[in-house]
């Protein structure tokens, strides 16, 4: 049952960004993970402060400088279904079209997967973790065939969004408005590790709106994927992911190459040794094991997500492999 709170139906950002000021105000995007999180006592609200009627966070455009911009409102399966998403980053609109199930797709938004809090099972139960408030990672001792092998530290969640995997990727930029007014923050460092800050998945204040994603131009010769593992064909999160786009010259010799890591870390997790195993050598059989064992250079499994490294491993492998 969902707990007693006051609603708020911003008409603009500025309007939201005001209602965030009063103490323990939540922002509401689709609903899809919020609601959730409320009526399980998750996290608590005493506003709920709603951006569905603010028509300017909606849409996907091109700008004048080139590109492509996608209101933080946009759903899910408008992301997926857009012929400049799917004819210029693939990788992007196949991320959005694994998310969940058609119904969450149809109700969800970009904006929303990116900020989505963890789904971690300890943090979802009645466990007081660290990102709770507690003094512990309850997955480092528990259960935690799911939790991260890279990034952990302090705590072993990982992120849930496969939106986040591919925008990474693709270098995209967040823009945020807040008290201050506009910034704009490359996704690669919109979220934050839990040794950074282990009750905050974003670098986004209280009272700051993620209203814009901006994608850079895409370099001709640009390929770009992305593969989810998981255990049920829908409705599943990521047991492993990665997302790609590779650039090559005329003579096929990769020129640049980010190769980011889902479902492994707390953060969207780049794998720079893959990048740099493939980076001026054509894209072959060899070049793509080097760069799979590279992916996975590093990683600290816990007692038991060890099956996460031969995963990963093969999923940058075969990706890489789909591209040549």
């Amino acid at each position: 049952m969902l707990p007693n709170f006051s609603y708020v139906r911003a008409k603009s950002v500025g309007d939201a960004v005001r209602a965030l000021a009063a103490p323990g105000a939540r922002l509401h995007a689709g609903g899809t993970d919020l609601l959730g999180c409320l009526r399980e006592g998750v996290v608590r609200a005493d506003k709920v402060v709603s951006l569905g009627a603010v028509a300017a966070l909606r849409g996907i455009s091109v700008p004048a400088a080139g590109g492509l911009r996608i209101g933080a409102m946009t759903t899910l399966a408008e992301v997926a279904s857009n012929k400049q998403v799917l004819d210029n980053y693939p990788v992007l609109a196949q991320a959005a079209a694994s998310v969940g199930s058609p119904q969450l797709r149809n109700q969800g938004t970009l904006g929303g997967n990116l900020c989505q809090r963890p789904q971690c099972w300890y943090f979802r139960g009645d466990f007081q973790c660290l990102r709770k408030g507690g003094d512990t990672c309850s997955a480092m001792q528990g259960e935690n065939q799911y939790h991260a092998i890279f990034g952990g530290s302090a705590c072993y969640m990982v992120h849930p969004s496969d939106t986040a995997v591919a925008l990474v990727a693709l270098g995209a930029r967040a823009r945020i408005t807040g008290p201050g007014g506009p910034r704009t923050v490359p996704l690669a460092t919109f979220f934050v590790l839990p040794d950074k800050d282990v009750r905050n998945e974003t670098v986004l204040a209280h009272n700051e709106v993620v209203t814009d994603i901006l994608l850079p131009r895409v370099e001709p010769r640009t390929k770009s994927s992305y593969r989810k593992v998981r255990s049920r064909g829908a409705w599943d999160f990521a047991l492993a992911s990665v997302a790609l786009a590779v650039t090559t010259d005329d003579a096929g010799v990769v020129k640049r190459a980010r190769i980011v890591l889902g479902a492994a870390a707390p953060v969207p997790w780049r794998a720079e040794g893959a990048e740099q195993a493939i980076v001026g050598h054509p894209l072959t059989a060899e070049a793509a094991a080097r760069a799979a064992e590279a992916a996975v250079k590093g990683a600290r499994a816990l007692s038991q997500n060890e099956y996460k490294v031969a995963l990963l491993r093969g999923v940058v492998e075969e990706q890489l492999l789909a591209l040549v």
